[in-house]
């Protein structure tokens, strides 16, 4: 498998296959149509739809060129939610564990170019404790029964069991289906399967390059942002040496963006990349050697009709807001995005953190659940798809695990995710878990992470309404993390807000308190030099699974889900205009 991003160019050929497929719920005779790439669950007010758990099927026809002919020809699915079987008239040609990354499906000895065939795929959408997000499994609120063998709450689960509701561990919604795009792609059959570049400020660029079939010559050069080429090299690795290089800086610096093209017989592809380093020195987190501060909403892959559905015209509107919020990072809450918001940031100096998809992890019993070498496999395949973009900077192994129930028991797991991520990147980014709401005094695992990124309402979830106690109780808490001598990032913060409601006093969930809460935990902040970075939740209204605690999903956004600011979010762009 190739894990390079389809290009089209001298060399390689792609077919984009988004459009209106055929969609049906496993088991049903007839078909209806469906929008590829996009979430199902929003596309009809079948309330099937919405709720879904289980099997689906996608069907299109699909034709390889004949100008293809004598290429190494797959398809590319950039991800399908949760796990994914593709079948070409009716035979298995791949399947795939995981809704947030890509896989390949060759075509090569299966479908020959001329050739049209029947393109299935099925989708599977069930989330469990085998899953990552993780599904709940057997937890239920207990209210008492007459039946001392049996509660109401469980015989209703058991219901909803068999009615196929499965509902997440985690808030946010349960988005399926092909939410990505799909391509055909050609390549020639000698090909380059994998580029690793590792920059340095003193502008040596250090290269390695994967290649399948038979072997051939392989030239690389760089090429700067005007198409000049300004170093070449022949072989497989070695360093490239770029004069007066000029660094990827985060926004508003310049994001300098460099290429790699890389030449191996036939086959061509070229790597954008830009040069800057990144570590941490005591409490100071360091992007080209210079003190770096963290200040941008978290955010989610989600909007009105798509879901969370790969949609490029939102994706340029939200990086031009973040502009236009003065921020300057978010954190890929909580799973790795499509590629193309990546590139975007790269392009724009965003900084990104990127997080695996473990969430839900909130349960004691967790560390029984055998998770440990999946969880394993999808961060080293986000590492490798990521790797050479500049604008990730950071790895998150997962969000809000439980970390201090059994803190022995959690250290065990995740010190061994934390020693791979730093082995498999090639540039060393620094590593972190994000840490909920706990006894962080008894916690192994967040205070040993590079840098501590912590999630944390008071004034919201515990100590409702009360700022001045939210203030006490934060500033008690910062004291503890004083004591640790590492960099923190308040990772996670906010408050449900209904856009429009007002109050002269400001009160929950009036924009007014939204306001005043910020402001509240920003003087806290302000005061310790060892915090490096705010991330407020969330940057825009999203959609969540129904519950006692979400009228039409979370209002926490600065933004509605259209995009329409609150008064936090130019309170906040103030803020943050004082930190460019």
């Amino acid at each position: 498998m190739s894990t390079l991003y389809p290009q089209n160019n001298a060399s390689r050929m792609m077919i984009d296959l988004g459009g209106v497929w055929d969609f049906r719920f496993q088991g049903e005779e007839g078909w209806q149509p469906i929008a590829v790439p996009a979430s199902y669950n929003d596309q009809s007010p079948d309330p099937r739809f919405r709720n879904y758990a289980g099997m689906t099927e996608y069907r299109r026809k699909i034709t390889i060129p004949l100008s293809w002919k004598g290429m190494r020809v797959c398809l590319r699915f950039d991800a399908v939610a949760h796990n994914a079987r593709v079948l070409l008239n009716g035979r298995e040609i791949a399947a795939h564990r995981g809704g947030f990354l890509p896989f390949e499906a060759e075509l090569d000895g299966i479908l020959e170019a001329g050739e049209t065939a029947e393109l299935v795929v099925e989708t599977d959408n069930r989330i469990n404790h085998a899953t990552l997000p993780i599904g709940t499994e057997g937890e239920v609120a207990f209210f008492g029964s007459d039946n001392p063998g049996i509660s109401a709450v469980e015989a209703g689960k058991k219901l909803q069991e068999e009615r196929g509701i499965n509902r997440p561990a985690f808030d946010f919604f349960n988005y399926t289906g092909i939410q990505r795009p799909v391509r055909m792609v050609a390549m020639p059959k000698n090909y380059i399967r994998d580029i690793t570049l590792v920059p340095s400020m003193n502008g040596e660029v250090s290269f390695r390059v994967e290649t399948e079939g038979a072997d051939r010559e392989l030239r690389a050069e760089i090429l700067d942002a005007e198409g000049n080429t300004v170093a070449r090299q022949e072989g497989r690795e070695g360093i490239l040496t770029i004069p007066q290089p000029k660094l990827w800086e985060p926004w508003p610096g310049i994001p300098y963006l460099y290429t790699a093209r890389f030449t191996f017989g036939e086959d061509l592809y070229e790597q954008p990349f830009g040069i800057r380093e990144v570590r941490v020195e005591g409490t100071r987190f360091l992007i080209n050697g210079k003190p770096f501060r963290f200040h941008g909403p978290c955010k989610h892959e989600d909007s009105a009709l798509h879901g969370r559905g790969t949609d490029n015209c939102l994706n340029v509107t939200d990086i031009n807001l973040y502009h236009w919020l003065n921020a300057n990072c978010f954190r890929t809450s909580h799973y790795p995005y499509a590629e193309e918001m990546y590139q975007l940031c790269d392009r724009e100096g965003i900084v990104i953190v990127d997080e695996t998809p473990a969430v839900g992890m909130w349960a004691s019993e967790q560390y029984g659940w055998n998770l440990g070498e999946y969880h394993r496999q999808v961060l080293l395949d986000m590492i490798n798809r990521d790797k050479n973009h500049p604008c990730v900077v950071m790895w998150s192994l997962g969000n809000e695990p439980d970390t201090d129930t059994y803190p022995e028991k959690a250290r065990e797991y995740w010190q061994p995710l934390y020693e791979k991520a730093h082995e498999a990147d090639p540039q060393n980014r620094p590593v972190t878990v994000v840490g909920c709401q706990n006894r962080y005094e008894r916690d192994q695992v967040i205070p040993a992470m590079d840098v501590v990124l912590i999630n944390r309402y008071y004034g919201w979830y515990n100590l409702s309404g009360d700022l001045e106690a939210a203030k006490y109780a934060f500033r008690a808490e910062l004291d503890w993390w004083e004591k640790q001598h590492k960099p923190v990032i308040l990772s996670e913060y906010g408050a449900d807000t209904i856009a429009g409601l007002h109050g002269a006093v400001a009160e929950m969930f009036t924009e007014e308190y939204q306001t005043a809460y910020y402001e509240a935990i920003s003087e806290c902040l302000d005061e310790r030099e060892f915090v490096i970075g705010e991330m407020p939740w969330n940057f825009a209204d999203f959609s969540t699974c129904q519950g006692p605690m979400r009228v039409g999903g979370n209002r926490k956004g600065l933004f509605t889900r259209d995009r329409r600011p609150k008064m936090a979010a130019h309170w906040l762009r103030e803020r943050w205009k004082t930190m460019i």
